[in-house]
């Protein structure tokens, strides 16, 4: 008799698994943790781009182009690239023997309806396609053909050098499943979709044997979103998540201490990505020029990369990388505080009594960071000090990271501080970020979260991007950043380094400088 009570609760238990994906047992899987939240593996249907869910992706599609290590744009699943000699059209010859998760073979049908479904709808990736707004707006793809199964040419409206860069994030889908991609993603990736418990923030996938570059070592995977950086540790420690890639929640002590641990391994990769201090140049007083470049001055990059974040980063001048064949310092701002102060006493921003630190502000500027980012809540009280020093008061708004995202392109802020991923390998993101086309609005979603808007550089960064003579555009992305280093719209911080921590048993740990996860599919297990 006492045994019915058990066999209910046990009943229970196993139901409950059955509904809830995300709490069953998986004790084969390799666990991969994640630091923010996913907000969709919909490849097509996401009305905004996040990096979490950029990650993802890469594990289940794959595009047309990807980036390789140096950031050249380089066939993925097209075999061969062929623009013609005016620039209009581009001809893609699809590789043989790539086949869906679900069975069937990829056709240049596929591409096609991918790419129109893409120019149809709102989606965040698709704002880039397109120039102008309202009854201007049109897309710089006049169409998309499918002459035969191997075969896909894209025409374009006019020259447009940005293509392929666009392309790189566009995962192709098989023709008409976009609208169960959203509850049951299907590509030609490395890992099909299992399950997706969007509550628990738990994926599991598992291998493709079918996959086109050949099948992985690791057959089943998990990715956790654990955002408490207490608990990354502790999951870490007790081998329940065998690997945290660039985990942006745990601070460089955190690292460190891990590294020390014995079944655990902290790498280093020289990292591309930036992370940036963002000003709403709309919102006094960051509105004026002079306040911003005082700011710049007085932040000691270096003492905190030194010392607060323990040599795991490198001082950066320019959203580019120091790799771009575009990049260039511009006006550089070393830690100078008596420059800062100066600039300010000019600029009508007077220390009360001449001596400082007193505030020369009545209202502290408002610093909005993620909460989900530890790190950034350390040297956000760094800088908050040292701008403090100059008398600039500082406070400090923690925001959850899709609420700060929907405040950013709003312009619900002042200054921001967070990172780009990937975008700013390319000099064209240039355009992206400054140019006034750039800033959102309710029909656009744009990148220009600072909302600067100089007539002076958009027609430079506009004859940049359609310039296909490699130096005459290297001389026009230089002189735009020039500009955009005297303005300081968006202050480079630093390109942090790729951090990985891992069991030992993890091997083949390849990660290049975009921090791209498509290094999973070559990892290795000791047994």
């Amino acid at each position: 008799m006492r045994a019915r009570p058990f066999t209910a609760l046990l009943m229970t238990l196993l139901m409950a698994a059955a509904i809830f994906p995300g709490c069953r047992s998986r004790s084969d899987a390799f666990v991969i943790a994640l630091s923010d939240n996913i907000a969709t593996l919909d490849p097509i249907g996401a009305s905004t781009v996040d990096a979490a869910s950029e990650r993802v992706r890469v594990l289940i599609f794959n595009s047309l182009v990807r980036k390789n290590e140096n950031f050249e744009y380089v066939p993925e699943l097209a075999a061969n690239i062929a623009p013609s000699p005016d620039g209009l059209v581009y001809t893609f010859t699809l590789r043989d023997g790539v086949t869906f998760h679900d069975g069937k073979p990829l056709t240049s049908a596929d591409v096609k309806y991918t790419l129109d479904t893409l120019l149809a709808s709102p989606s965040g990736k698709a704002a880039s396609f397109f120039e102008g707004t309202g009854a201007t707006k049109q897309s710089f793809i006049s169409g998309v053909e499918a002459p035969d199964a191997r075969t896909i040419l894209i025409r374009l409206r006019t020259p447009w050098l940005s293509l392929l860069s666009n392309l790189v994030p566009i995962a192709i889908i098989p023709k008409d499943s976009a609208a169960s991609q959203k509850d049951h993603p299907v590509g030609s990736g490395p890992y099909s979709f299992v399950a997706f418990d969007t509550a628990q923030q738990v994926v599991d996938l598992q291998a493709f044997s079918n996959y086109w570059e050949g099948a992985t070592q690791i057959k089943t995977l998990r990715v956790r979103v654990i955002g408490d950086a207490n608990a990354l540790q502790a999951e870490l420690r007790s081998g329940r998540v065998s690997l945290a890639p660039l985990p942006s929640n745990l601070t460089p002590d955190a690292l460190k201490s891990l590294g020390e641990t014995a079944d655990l391994k902290v790498e280093q990769f020289p990292g591309a990505n930036i992370v940036h201090l963002t000003f709403n140049t709309e919102s006094p007083p960051l509105d004026k020029v002079a306040l911003r470049q005082a700011i710049a001055y007085a932040i000691d990059r270096e003492s905190i990369i030194r010392q607060l974040l323990l040599g795991q980063a490198k001082i950066a001048h320019s959203i580019l990388p120091e790799e771009s064949w575009a990049y260039a310092p511009g006006q550089p701002y070393n830690y100078d505080p008596e420059r800062a102060k100066k600039i300010l006493d000019e600029a009508g921003f007077r220390d009360p009594d001449g001596d400082g630190p007193q505030m020369r502000f009545k209202d502290p500027i408002v610093l909005k960071i993620s909460s989900s980012s530890g790190a950034a809540r350390q040297y956000s009280g760094v800088i908050q000090n040292q701008l403090k020093q100059v008398g600039i008061p500082v406070s400090i708004d923690t925001v959850e990271s899709n609420t700060l995202r929907d405040q950013q392109l709003k312009g619900n802020y002042q200054m921001t501080t967070g990172s780009w991923v990937g975008g700013n390998q390319d000099p064209i993101f240039l355009k992206d970020l400054f140019s006034s086309t750039g800033i959102p609005k309710p029909d656009r979603v744009g990148f220009n979260r600072s909302r600067y808007n100089n007539p002076e550089l958009d027609p430079i960064l506009k004859e940049a991007v359609e310039t296909a003579d490699r130096e005459k555009a290297r001389a026009l992305y230089v002189r735009a950043q020039e500009i955009i280093s005297r303005d300081v719209p968006m202050m480079p911080l630093w390109y942090p380094a790729n951090m990985v921590v891992a069991r030992r048993s993890v091997g083949n740990i390849k990660i290049d400088g975009s921090g791209d996860w498509r290094f999973v599919r070559n990892l290795t297990v000791e047994k």
